[in-house]
């Protein structure tokens, strides 16, 4: 007998293991207990989108089997790196790799500077992904970065997701998509946050004009002062 309570206990914690992978620590929790899990309003976060320059090209000269290990590469490089930090990977969409700071657990002010040194430890890391079809190619991503409020809830009852919500979402989305490669593309609210302690490099990049957002003045980050980049 107690063999086989060890045996379920064991099976219990890694069943909650993949749960929180999957959702929120706090979210898991309530969906166990049957409780409905409310939408928030967060008043600050910080929320980061990236995606792989020139993926489409690189998959269509790679066999289907390729294209998910060069992923999966990719994407287990950078799960763990971001453990680091103060953050929570929303999703992934293909090529494209969402990270948030600031919910769901709330952490003051450190959003932005949790996110910023997040994205500079990953523009590096890419460098270092091997293409296993390609192994004298290097993969290059896009970021952007944006900071404001945002709603985030529970969508859906099979294969639960926790989505985020809000025009803070859009923005960030519309930094990464006008980004350059290996550049760190940030928003004006997003300078403002990270100038409180004055530890990071960053250069204007002037006035761009943003779909949906019209003209929008937006910056480079490129580097920490204080911050050694992860090996």
């Amino acid at each position: 007998i107690k063999e086989k309570i060890e045996d379920l206990k064991r099976e219990r914690r890694l069943a909650e293991d993949l749960l929180h992978q999957m959702l929120p620590k706090s979210v898991a929790k309530q969906l166990r207990k049957r409780q409905k899990v409310e939408a928030e309003n967060y008043d600050q976060v910080t929320i980061f989108f990236s995606d792989i320059v020139g993926f489409t090209s690189i998959a269509a000269s790679c066999t289907p089997l390729q294209v998910v290990e060069m992923l999966n590469n990719l994407y287990v490089c950078f799960d763990s790196r971001i453990e680091s930090y103060d953050v929570y990977k929303v999703e992934t969409i293909g090529d494209a790799y969402m990270v948030a700071s600031g919910l769901p657990e709330r952490n003051g002010t450190k959003h932005a500077d949790e996110i910023a040194k997040m994205s500079l430890d990953l523009v590096a890391a890419v460098r270092q992904v091997v293409i296993p079809h390609m192994p004298m190619g290097r993969l290059q991503m896009r970021a952007g970065i944006h900071t404001g409020p945002c709603v985030a809830g529970v969508v859906g009852y099979k294969m639960p997701r926790y989505c985020l919500f809000g025009d803070t979402v859009n923005t960030a989305s519309r930094m990464e998509s006008t980004s350059l490669p290996q550049k760190i593309h940030i928003s004006s609210a997003t300078y403002d946050a990270l100038l409180t302690d004055d530890a990071y490099e960053i250069e204007l990049r002037g006035e761009i004009e943003v779909k949906g957002k019209g003209k929008m003045k937006t910056y480079w980050l490129l580097g920490n002062k204080n911050y050694s980049v992860q090996n």
